[in-house]
């Protein structure tokens, strides 16, 4: 299986910065995540990933808010470490397709092949207002342009043959012109000319994951995506997303195991259950009600008014399709909170560890069970892994449940491969412009033929 380490300042529990221990100023240290990567990367995780957005998260007197940009962060990082993948999350809707494509490219050369783009088409009304709009594109469009945006990048990543530098200094010819190609890109949303003033890199293209779970975050993975970081709640959710996103993939004329599917799980870990349980209990205890309350409010898009703690969802929210931001994130929302019958209350206690994504508390042995249980039975092929609390979440999973997983069949122990697509399986994508490779000579093949034809 595949595990991915997704890293957010002191752990993915909202309440995880006022533990005893915690480090305030972690969003902004580099050292702190290159202690992370390096753990990880001892622990033989796939890669590490950071979240981001292009607007100031969270309300920043009440937890760290504000972070460093993804592929600066993930540049420190590559040089901390030698082999586990390194995925940043960037906009398709405040970006632009020349500037990213040659931002992941470098990443990839500097990283000698472990980049990976999180695509992410961004939602939120204060993001679009960072760029001059007064309300974020439809969510439709927000889709449409991602696919053109991404058409575009693996263009350009394509524009510089694989053979094209010679560094012949005999003949005064570092780089074969012909073998450098403009796109000359004419869309909707773009025009781009060409080339990307960047030979191509060791990966040929980053490795492309997506993250949305709505009708049509779906349609895009089945297309673009090689790796889905999904929040799924139970395990039928899960078996239903991971058995239609790879039929889909499939009716995309993809190979479906060339999308690989990893739920988030924020493991709480104890010796014992009762003292997992106990851990999850006092951070739940220290999330602020009422904050949370507010910001469960924006994304219901309702009045914090109407949410009382002690009550449960109101009966008349917005439905999926009048949402234009996170719907997936929102269905998952409201359909927790009312197949459990919980009280506001309770619901923002379930959403502070993980946002959505499955929390489960637990020893080594119960967390490496789970794990085990959703993979053989078409559930994941991997994990992204959201610790609760950081650094000691994560090195409690390195030093407790990776040997579980390994003496199981279920976890590498040492790297195979040397690039990010390597460590998920994957081809290397040739160039469009690549030359097909010639067709074998046999006895009774097209070359025979047309030999005693000309005979």
């Amino acid at each position: 299986m595949h595990f991915n380490l997704f890293i957010i300042d002191t752990g993915h529990h909202e309440a995880s910065w006022r533990l005893p221990g915690s480090e305030p100023l972690a969003h902004i240290d580099v050292g702190y995540h290159e202690r992370l990567a390096r753990v990880a990367e001892a622990a033989r995780f796939d890669s590490v990933f950071l979240a981001d957005t292009p607007v100031l998260w969270n309300d920043p007197g009440r937890r760290p808010s504000g972070r460093l940009e993804p592929l600066t962060l993930l540049t420190a990082l590559a040089r901390a470490t030698r082999r586990i993948g390194l995925i940043a999350t960037a906009s398709t809707s405040y970006n632009d397709p020349f500037n990213l494509a040659r931002r992941l490219a470098s990443l990839d050369h500097i990283s000698e092949g472990r980049a990976g783009w999180n695509i992410v088409t961004t939602a939120g009304d204060d993001a679009a207002r960072n760029f001059g709009l007064d309300a974020q594109p439809a969510h439709a469009e927000r889709y449409q342009r991602a696919g053109e945006f991404v058409e575009v990048c693996r263009k350009l990543w394509d524009s510089w043959e694989d053979d094209a530098i010679v560094a012949d200094a005999g003949r005064g010819v570092h780089a074969e012109a012909s073998r450098v190609h403009p796109i000359d890109h004419e869309g909707r949303f773009f025009r781009v000319r060409g080339p990307l003033n960047l030979p191509r890199s060791p990966q040929g293209h980053p490795l492309l994951v997506q993250a949305g779970s709505s009708e049509d975050g779906k349609r895009f993975a089945a297309r673009h995506a090689e790796a889905v970081f999904t929040a799924q709640q139970t395990l039928a959710e899960a078996q239903a997303f991971y058995a239609d996103l790879k039929r889909r993939a499939a009716l995309a004329g993809r190979d479906p195991d060339g999308i690989k599917i990893l739920p988030g799980l924020v493991p709480v870990l104890g010796s014992t259950e009762s003292e997992a349980l106990a851990l999850e209990a006092e951070l739940d205890r220290l999330i602020l009600a009422e904050h949370a309350r507010d910001r469960l409010a924006a994304l219901l898009r309702v009045e914090p008014s109407r949410l009382a703690l002690d009550g449960p969802l109101p009966d008349d929210l917005p439905a999926e399709d009048e949402i234009e931001g996170a719907k997936s994130r929102y269905t998952l929302i409201v359909e927790l909170g009312r197949r459990e019958r919980l009280t506001v209350r309770q619901l923002i206690g379930r959403l502070g560890g993980g946002r959505g994504h499955r929390t489960f508390a637990g020893t080594p042995e119960q967390v490496a069970d789970t794990i085990e249980y959703w993979g053989a039975h078409g559930a994941a092929d991997g994990f992204n892994i959201m610790p609760a609390v950081l650094p000691s979440g994560l090195e409690l999973f390195a030093e407790q449940v990776v040997p579980l997983l390994q003496r199981r069949g279920l976890m590498r122990r040492d790297y195979e491969g040397a690039t990010l697509r390597e460590h998920y399986g994957l081809a290397r994508p040739a160039s469009r412009y690549a030359a097909p490779p010639p067709e074998p000579v046999t006895a009774g093949g097209p070359a025979f033929h047309l030999a005693t034809r000309e005979s």
